[in-house]
């Protein structure tokens, strides 16, 4: 069945440290889960959009998380259950009010044996929209074959493609994450990025003439730009309290994509992005706070759609 947006990637275990401190010294943790990919997927189905998430999970408890928990968000889940590696694990610490560390215990994981064959079947299924993250191809030889195949069929069927760069230099270089992810913006629909994410796949101007419609700046705390070929829009970040900022990008792109879903404009597109990154970056957690619809009515005065 079509779905409106398709997309795959790490989800990883997480535990979370409930307290200021080293870690050695917490008296509990949090079990949760994390992956931008599956972050946006859960905004997006939380705006009332059918969002499918593609990825492969160890054939342990940790894997069982990940799969219940996008289940019960309503995602559309097609979790590929690999018995020779182990689901993705990231620990977090929250060592002062205002720093958090994190450790990734991921190489050799289940999600990153991704592969070509397993996204087949879901993008044969159809989607409207295909959301790739720059942080998948960084995971393997058939992660980044898997991302490459699933942005041709996209373009050969007519679908939008939307790239989050979404660079992490502990996975790959700027180097050679550019030799990879330039390709794949310059076919792309719509590139999320920071200046600098941009710069990494040839800057704004450069997608611009290559066919891209929709470039977007992500600026955190300074709010987001949009340039297409007809414009240039800006907006400020929406008033909030912070408490976490922790997957306050990812929160970005599901409101940004919520609207474009919804047929809306430029500056809407970012009104509902920065609404939705302002009200989950109140609540702890990489995903937790992200709102319904009806909570951006009550939140940020959006109408109803």
């Amino acid at each position: 069945m079509t779905v409106d947006v398709l997309t795959f990637g790490e989800t990883m275990a997480v535990l979370r440290a409930t307290t200021p401190g080293p870690l050695r010294l917490a008296r509990s943790l949090d079990l949760a889960l994390a992956g931008a990919e599956s972050t946006v997927a859960i905004g997006l189905s939380r705006l009332g959009h059918r969002a499918r998430w593609v990825g492969r999970v160890g054939a342990d408890e940790f894997g069982a998380l990940v799969v219940e928990r996008l289940l019960a968000e309503r995602v559309d889940v097609v979790a590929h259950e690999d018995p020779a590696a182990p689901t993705g694990l990231l620990v977090r610490e929250q060592r002062t009010a205002d720093l958090a560390r994190v450790a990734y215990y991921r190489a050799g994981s289940a999600g990153s044996r991704l592969s070509p064959d397993d996204l087949r079947e879901p993008l044969r299924d159809g989607a409207r929209v295909l959301l790739v993250s720059g942080i998948t191809p960084a995971l393997s030889d058939t992660a980044r074959a898997a991302t490459e195949a699933a942005v041709a069929h996209a373009v050969a069927h007519g679908w939008a493609v939307c790239l989050d760069v979404n660079h992490r230099s502990k996975l790959w270089t700027r180097e050679e994450a550019s030799d990879v992810l330039t390709p794949l913006a310059a076919v792309a629909t719509t590139v999320f990025g920071d200046q600098s994410e941009l710069d990494l796949v040839g800057g704004r101007e450069s997608l611009l003439a290559k066919g891209v419609g929709d470039v977007v700046t992500k600026r955190g705390a300074e709010g987001a730009e949009t340039t297409t070929p007809t414009g240039h829009w800006a907006t400020s970040a929406a008033p909030t309290t912070v408490t976490d900022v922790i997957g306050a990008g990812d929160a970005f792109v599901a409101g940004y994509l919520s609207a474009l879903l919804d047929g809306l404009g430029p500056a809407e597109r970012l009104a509902r992005g920065t609404a939705v990154a302002a009200t989950a970056i109140a609540t702890t957690g990489d995903w937790e706070g992200l709102p319904t619809r009806a909570e951006l009515l009550t939140l940020h005065g959006e109408t109803k759609r």
